[in-house]
């Protein structure tokens, strides 16, 4: 694929825009998935003693766990965020609502 020079600064632009969409969409899957883990996997296994739902959103949750985190440790510089603010980022995979906040607060 050939590029001329006038186009690599559009081509870098967009790049940057898919990460943050990618970055903005794995956020969002990432919390859903949790949310999806703690209230509806959990109680099938440990109420109606059906485990496969933990083994399969378990699975996806953290797949999406980690691309979260690698995603996230790549935008830092690209959003500027600061050592403080990426760690409150990364950590915030750790709470249930945290990637909703993280794309209120880092993301919009």
């Amino acid at each position: 694929m050939h590029f001329q020079v006038k186009n690599i600064g559009i081509f870098v632009k967009n790049i940057l825009l898919d990460q943050h969409r990618l970055f903005f969409w794995v956020s969002r899957s990432e919390g859903i998935s949790f949310l999806l883990l703690l209230g509806v996997a959990m109680p099938l296994k440990y109420i109606w003693l059906w485990p496969l739902g933990v083994e399969v959103i378990g699975m996806a949750h953290g797949l999406l766990f980690i691309a979260y985190e690698v995603l996230a440790w790549s935008q830092r510089t690209v959003k500027g965020w600061t050592l403080k603010q990426w760690m409150i980022i990364a950590l915030c995979a750790l709470l249930p609502f945290g990637p909703f906040y993280v794309e209120k607060k880092y993301l919009s």
